[in-house]
């Protein structure tokens, strides 16, 4: 136990030392007096022109980071869509419900896991990691991805312990697929959390992207279009396509988002910058432009 709770205390003395570097770089910026424009042009010099150019992204974390999240795809204790993370429990934050293991349809109380703590942790620090490596912090991003480790190796480590079943990914996709109807039929209603994140695969059961926004139709005041991000690196440098709503298909609980297109026809087909369906009131003209594209490349 004195073994344990040492390598605790160092994980979180590292998290807080990579933390703390994160926010020192973030805000002590603005905390330092401006220097009068007659120094400040003085001191401008070709280095200076250089340093005000964005950072690169540190790619060896970058490319840790990544080697890391394949990891946990294939240990079975977590799941992702298009590179975010959903440890267990599934369903939130609150601790309830499993993810069905191999071959099976339903849910399997006995192997359930009602710390959702852990996954929440490794979660967060997945994201903040990111954020490090894209600001080309490759020294603190490499202490935060080895604290991360550290907590998802503990967590996996319980859940080991505690009996929950790894979870066979190609076998639950495979049954969500088989299971999803399209979403206008039935009587569900869909909720902005439930579609936001939701990663959508073909039926062929390849990762498509995830939804990044919901677009509705100021004529009707319905959901007219889901935006799927795709193509970036845990959300950053993605791409943006509108899909029309009807032509997705799910299960009861949203688990997953069926598309009848493939790689390339997603590759082709017309973006929209983040945030920006139609920025000039031109939802009409948008809506005409996507619709004749997925009409032309959409398969049943």
């Amino acid at each position: 136990m004195q073994c344990n709770k040492e390598t605790r205390i160092m994980t979180r003395s590292a998290l807080a030392t990579a933390l703390a570097a994160f926010f020192c770089f973030g805000f002590a910026a603005p905390l330092i007096a401006a220097p009068s424009p007659e120094t400040a042009a003085a001191r401008k010099s070709p280095a200076d022109a250089k340093a005000a150019n964005p950072r690169q992204p540190a790619k060896k974390c970058l490319s840790d980071l990544r080697a890391f999240d394949s990891q946990m795809q294939k240990d079975g204790y977590w799941m992702h869509g298009s590179g975010y993370g959903y440890g267990y429990p599934m369903y939130g934050y609150g601790g309830r419900g499993m993810m069905p293991v191999s071959g099976a349809g339903t849910h399997q109380p006995e192997a359930s896991f009602r710390r959702a703590r852990p996954g929440y942790e490794v979660r967060t620090m997945i994201a903040s990691t990111n954020i490090l490596a894209q600001h080309g912090e490759q020294k603190a991003c490499e202490v935060m991805l080895s604290a991360t480790r550290d907590i998802y190796n503990s967590y996996s480590a319980d859940l080991q312990k505690g009996g929950a079943a790894r979870l066979d990914v190609p076998g639950w996709r495979a049954q969500q697929i088989a299971a999803a109807q399209p979403v206008t039929e039935g009587d569900t209603a869909f909720r902005s959390d439930q579609l936001v994140g939701t990663g959508v695969v073909n039926p062929q059961g390849e990762d498509l992207g995830s939804v990044d926004d919901i677009v509705m139709s100021p004529q009707t005041g319905k959901i007219a279009y889901l935006v799927l991000g795709r193509g970036g690196v845990f959300g950053f440098g993605e791409k943006y396509v509108p899909v029309p709503w009807d032509n997705f298909k799910t299960t009861t609980d949203v688990s997953l988002l069926v598309l009848g297109t493939t790689k390339a026809g997603l590759d082709a087909a017309p973006l929209v910058k983040e945030d920006r369906f139609s920025p000039l009131g031109d939802f009409s003209k948008q809506s005409e432009k996507v619709d004749d594209y997925w009409k032309a490349h959409l398969s049943k």
